[in-house]
């Protein structure tokens, strides 16, 4: 698992991700974001996706953040990388990286990675997110509804970064950089 900053370079760049991908050894699976909830079996081929998911090792499931959470999900036998926005988040896109690992036949425990993205200490919410989480507070925490929802799940280990992007200038972020922001990768991969 991988998880890049600035100093990788804009992930948006194809020839970023081919070299990110060469120095792990197999290319990158990524879909077109849309901050949706599905998530498909990685495939070198890009469709409108907020999570790959996978068996095999020849292929390393990636998405691409800049405050948003990269969040992978490690079986025994299959891995998911997932894009967990707010929206996504609130609609069901952890459950769905679970429930497409759970398809490839991995049955055994799982764990989860949470990657830099917006931290509490930074992410100010409007009406729409303390709506769709159901909180009133004037920020929101995303990792830790992150967590609390791949526990519930049933994923038994969950680590977070502890990086916010919002006020870590080694990472892109959008809130903090607007349409300028680069991106970068969330990568997971079996061995």
């Amino acid at each position: 698992m991988l998880f890049t900053g600035r100093e990788a370079g804009d992930a948006r760049d194809a020839a970023t991700r081919a070299r990110i991908g060469a120095e792990i050894g197999r290319p990158l699976a990524h879909g077109r974001q849309v901050h949706g909830t599905r998530v498909v079996h990685a495939s070198e081929e890009v469709v409108e996706a907020d999570g790959q998911a996978t068996r095999h090792q020849r292929l390393a499931p990636a998405v691409l953040v800049a405050d948003c959470l990269p969040v992978a999900i490690a079986g025994g036998s299959a891995v998911a990388m997932v894009h967990a926005g707010w929206r996504g988040l609130a609609g069901g896109i952890l459950e769905e990286g679970v429930r497409t690992v759970r398809a490839l036949g991995d049955d055994g425990p799982l764990s989860a990675a949470i990657g830099p993205g917006a931290g509490p200490c930074c992410y100010e919410i409007g009406d729409e997110v303390r709506r769709a989480f159901g909180i009133q507070t004037k920020v929101a925490d995303l990792k830790g509804i992150a967590t609390r929802r791949l526990n519930a799940i049933g994923v038994d280990h969950v680590e977070d970064a502890g990086i916010c992007t919002i006020c870590d200038s080694r990472y892109f972020s959008f809130r903090r950089e607007g349409e300028a922001a680069g991106r970068q990768l969330g990568i997971v991969w079996r061995t």
